[in-house]
């Protein structure tokens, strides 16, 4: 799924150790959803909206909807 956590969280000039901290996750867990390496659950989806004030739609992009 794509994302735009990394660019959100450097306009806020928050860390990666600093943003785990508010969600209640790791630093290691930031790094692999910034690099898409990793999914958040939809619970994680839901904190990481909050924290950055936007609906979830405004943060992950699905990538396997494609028009038919």
């Amino acid at each position: 799924m794509k994302n735009n956590v990394k660019s959100l969280r450097t306009e806020r000039k928050w860390s990666q150790e600093e943003l785990g901290r508010l969600l209640g996750v790791s630093r290691q867990a930031i790094n692999a959803i910034e690099r898409e390496k990793h999914d958040p659950s939809l619970q994680l989806a839901f904190t990481i909206s909050k924290v950055f004030n936007l609906p979830i739609e405004a943060i992950f992009m699905p990538t396997n909807l494609e028009p038919k």
